[in-house]
Order: C-alpha cells, then sequence, then structure tokens
C-alpha cells in the first residue's frame, strides 16, 4: 500500500490568470504609491492600500485563497476543541516548571564548583 503524495498545482488558466493579477496589482501598487511622489502622502497610501485591497480580494477568490479560507476555519474549528486549563492548573503548572528551573540552577552551580575544587585545588593545587 503505498501512497503517493499529492502536489497541487495551479491547474486552470483562469485560476492561473487571477494569480498573475494578483501579481500585477500588487506590483503596481507599489508603482503607483512611487510614482506619485509628488501628491499628498496620504493619497500616495489611499492608492497603495486600495491596490492591495483589490489584489487581496481577486487572491480570496481564487481556488488558492479559497484553500486558505478552508484551512483558517478547520484551525478555528481544531482550537474550540482543545480542552484549556483551568487559572488553578495553569498557575500550578508554572510553579513546578519555575521550581525545577531553580533546583537545576542549584544542581548545575553546585556541579560546576565541585569540579572547580577538584580539579583546580585538589588535583592542580592551584589556589584562588
Amino acid at each position: 500500500m503505498s501512497t503517493t503524495p499529492q502536489v497541487e498545482t495551479v491547474s486552470t488558466g483562469a485560476e492561473k490568470a487571477k494569480l498573475a493579477a494578483v501579481a500585477v496589482l500588487v506590483i503596481g501598487s507599489i508603482a503607483a504609491f512611487y510614482l506619485l511622489g509628488q501628491q499628498d502622502m496620504w493619497l500616495r497610501v489611499l492608492v497603495l492600500l486600495a491596490g492591495l485591497a483589490v489584489a487581496v480580494g481577486v487572491f480570496f477568490v481564487s481556488d488558492a485563497g479559497k484553500q486558505i479560507i478552508a484551512y483558517g476555519r478547520d484551525s478555528v474549528r481544531e482550537v474550540k476543541k482543545v480542552v484549556w486549563p483551568t487559572r488553578r492548573e495553569a498557575t500550578q503548572m508554572t510553579a513546578y516548571v519555575f521550581a525545577f528551573v531553580l533546583l537545576m540552577a542549584i544542581f548545575l552551580w553546585l556541579t560546576d564548583k565541585s569540579l572547580e575544587w577538584v580539579l583546580y585545588d585538589l588535583i592542580l593545587g592551584w589556589k584562588h
């Protein structure tokens, strides 16, 4: 039972045209922003945002955009299934983590100082 991974590609000309239109709209919006350099900033930003909004709208009516929307809906549905801990449980687990980190820090410090004492004082005879 071998399953081959499916590769999703843009198959229709209409989908390719939509994605090409998105690219042209994004590039055109950015170009318009710079070409309107002599105009007021609010007008330049308005043209840029309007072009990007149209590009986003065209993208979301394409198959790729619809797949992203479906993925987002599925993600929200899955997050709603999660059993979240209560405030008390979250506080307890956080306290356990802090206590463990503190114990590990003390253990590593003691190990470091013990090895330092063994190596420098006992074996090498160096005094600090």
